[in-house]
């Protein structure tokens, strides 16, 4: 049975797009680089460019072992001892590849005006077996408040507004020794496979802090730290602005995390309780001035807005970077979202859960990395062949920046502005407008109905 299917030609321009995109960035120089050396003939890369090509053309290994049609000048063993290796670095490879990409491909297409950020957020991946997988675990997914089982995948990436490119990542296993289901395997601390191992039993601020400092160390520069209530608290944050870069997030409302506010220690609910809100058509309820950490507090701007799928309820953001305004503040956090799009397009479209079966924690750490590298491919793809600002200069000028907001926050945006409207002219009570509301979201469409409230779908 022929391996070569009937579009042929497609296969191929695939197939020469991803040696293209390894020759561009000497990947192969990179993989050496993180001690990804070939051990017995057939070079690293090769390998590599087999397994980046496979999904792009519809293609498997163990699917063309099965027909015949596994024509590769290597072996199956061959093959998986590349991704078996204790020895690669591949946090430091995807950390050096992403530098690469953005410092020679993305930066000049951007004003240099424009905001980059990094971007800080987890993701469940999941392992419905845990039993024989290293470092399988129960972990707590914050997305609908349960355990489950498999790894935390925190993931830090780079984005312009624009385009966003995944930097690094690491398989969190639980924390307790009670909660990890699968085999622990001992390395010497001082080994990559210990190190690795280490970082993968961490503390998610900890690994945080550690995903951070590899990127920096590869050469990628950012204005701003986004991330979500989960990771927020003063010493993380303290930590990220004494490496030279400022943080936006939002903030727990917990009372035990406390802020500086008017000579007092107070939390965030007693800071919102004191403070007159903001009415009318403002895009945010409150904004105060705060002193956040100990020992060597820093000043910091705490945003309050309204929750857009709660209107009763409101959100908390904070920036340690006291100059930007508060629209601007917001219109920046919007740019984490992208990060969610980056999520459900590795796991719907480039197999990160599905593809790999092995039960080798450097096995899986290696696959993250290649999924996460074609993720790069098609995001670079992407920005050369239809952004307009790649054609030259003049484009550079006249495109629009591309919005940092999703459809979903449009269409709530486009909700709130038109409650708003209501009660400025029609002086509406709130239960007038919490009764137009509902029965305006009764007669729209499902599909716009769960666009409006996502986390009634997830639930």
């Amino acid at each position: 049975m022929s391996s070569i299917p009937q579009n042929y030609s497609d296969v191929k321009a695939l197939v020469d797009c991803v040696q293209r995109f390894l020759s561009k960035h000497h990947v192969g120089k990179l993989l050496a680089r993180c001690n990804g050396l070939k051990e017995k003939g057939v070079s690293p890369i090769s390998l590599l460019r087999y397994k980046l090509s496979n999904i792009f053309v519809g293609r498997s290994m163990y699917m063309q072992q099965r027909t015949g049609s596994f024509k590769e000048g290597f072996s199956k063993n061959t093959f998986y001892r590349f991704l078996n290796s204790t020895k690669t670095n591949w946090l430091r490879f995807t950390s050096l590849l992403a530098a690469d990409i953005v410092n020679n491909d993305i930066k000049g297409l951007t004003d240099d005006k424009r905001r980059n950020v990094f971007i800080i957020d987890d993701s469940l991946f999941d392992r419905s077996s845990c039993k024989k997988t290293e470092l399988g675990s129960k972990v707590f997914d914050h997305t609908d408040m349960h355990f489950k089982k498999g790894f935390r995948m925190l993931t830090l990436s780079w984005s312009d507004g624009n385009t966003l490119i995944p930097v690094n990542s690491c398989l969190l296993a639980s924390a307790k020794d009670t909660n990890i289901i699968g085999p622990v395997k001992n390395f010497d601390n001082r080994t990559l496979a210990g190190k690795r191992r280490k970082l993968a039993q961490a503390k998610a601020p900890e690994a945080m802090m550690t995903l951070l400092d590899t990127a920096l160390s590869s050469g990628l520069e950012a204005e701003y730290v986004l991330f979500d209530s989960w990771f927020s608290n003063p010493a993380q944050i303290t930590a990220i602005q004494a490496k030279g870069m400022d943080v936006i997030a939002m903030i727990k409302k917990s009372s035990r995390i406390k802020y500086s506010y008017c000579g007092e220690q107070l939390n965030i609910k007693e800071i919102y309780s004191r403070n007159r809100k903001r009415r009318g058509k403002s895009k945010y309820l409150l904004s105060v001035d705060v002193m956040v950490g100990k020992g060597n507090p820093i000043p910091a701007k705490i945003v309050c807005v309204r929750n857009k799928a709660n209107r009763k309820d409101w959100l908390a953001f904070i920036c340690t970077d006291t100059t930007l305004s508060e629209e601007e503040i917001i219109r920046i956090y919007g740019k984490r979202w992208q990060i969610e799009v980056f999520f459900k397009t590795c796991k719907s479209m480039l197999n990160l859960i599905g593809e790999c079966h092995s039960l080798s924690y450097d096995a899986l750490t290696a696959h993250v990395a290649i999924v996460f590298t074609r993720y790069m491919l098609l995001a670079t793809e992407q920005r050369q062949n239809e952004d307009q600002r790649t054609l030259g200069e003049l484009f550079f000028f006249l495109v629009d920046e591309m919005a940092d907001i999703t459809f979903c926050r449009s269409l709530s945006i486009l909700m709130d502005t038109l409650m708003a409207s209501l009660q400025e002219i029609l002086k509406l009570s709130n239960e007038q407008l919490a009764a137009f509301t509902a029965d305006f979201e009764s007669r729209l469409p499902r599909y716009l109905r769960n666009a409006l409230h996502p986390e009634a779908v997830a639930a």
